[in-house]
């Protein structure tokens, strides 16, 4: 398939995968009038504080942002990038890396999702969950099992992903479940037998991981490994029900079905079984 017909099947793709929705959203917690009014506003003034995310739908990372958004009640605007043709804003907001999520504040950028994550719990204080605790040692704890997420259980479930065969597939996935019998024990010592990896109330460990979790439940139907499992990781598989199911993070996590025709599609286009 030349590189012409590639991108134009998947712009095509992602179109139909999105519903045929605008790629521009506004996301509020507000009632419809009041937001109108403050869309008018902000209109009005030039919008010097207003909440920009750039994104993609299939990605982690920006579902992590956009959970981060929502439950913190702060009002933005999406914008679904296509990462074939990455739009002019992107590439002004992001040139080093040109990799989404952006959040633009105001226009100023900020990059990189967990960098996103917690300069909104710097920026709104006073809205929605303190997502890293009060005290040095705490943010510490987060800090390192939000980078053990990033760095060994996404690299970990890549191949599961993309794979060739599903026996490379289903051999990764083990590999995962590994990954979280580990985060099993950072439940453990994180929540104080509480709800959630932050105690009583969502942390920066749970919205990091719980971007995740589409990609988490899809894996068994890529691969026929069940990853989170409440034989092994009971912990975690209540954890995954419980955060999956909060406002402001059910809407973002995408269905399983939707995850996986995308997989297809991308899989189709790549020459990948």
């Amino acid at each position: 398939m030349n590189g012409k017909i590639r991108r134009y099947c998947l712009r095509w793709s992602s179109a139909r995968l999105l519903d045929k929705l605008d790629s521009s959203h506004i996301y509020s917690p507000q009632p419809l009038a009041a937001r109108a009014m403050a869309g008018r506003e902000a209109a009005a003034t030039g919008g010097g504080d207003e909440l920009t995310l750039l994104g993609v739908w299939t990605s982690p990372f920006v579902i992590r942002a956009r959970a981060a958004l929502n439950l913190k009640g702060l009002a933005y605007r999406y914008v679904e990038e296509d990462l074939t043709t990455k739009s002019d804003l992107l590439l002004a907001s992001n040139p080093v890396h040109g990799k989404v999520p952006v959040l633009l504040h105001g226009g100023r950028p900020v990059c990189e999702s967990r960098l996103i994550l917690e300069y909104l719990d710097e920026a709104f204080p006073a809205r929605g969950p303190r997502l890293l605790a009060g005290d040095p040692y705490g943010r510490a704890a987060a800090r390192f099992w939000a980078s053990y997420v990033d760095d060994k259980l996404f690299s970990t479930w890549i191949p599961v992903y993309s794979g060739r065969t599903r026996e490379d597939r289903a051999e990764a996935a083990r590999r995962v479940a590994g990954v979280l019998e580990e985060l099993e024990t950072a439940f453990r010592e994180c929540s104080g037998g509480a709800a959630f990896f932050g105690g009583g109330g969502v942390g920066l460990v749970d919205v990091v991981l719980g971007g995740f979790l589409g990609w988490l439940r899809a894996s068994e139907a890529m691969c026929g490994v069940r990853v989170v499992d409440p034989a092994t990781t009971p912990l975690l598989a209540a954890w995954a029900d419980r955060f999956g199911a909060l406002d402001g993070v059910r809407e973002v996590i995408p269905d399983v079905q939707r995850l996986l025709e995308y997989n297809r599609m991308r899989r189709a286009l790549l020459g990948l079984p």
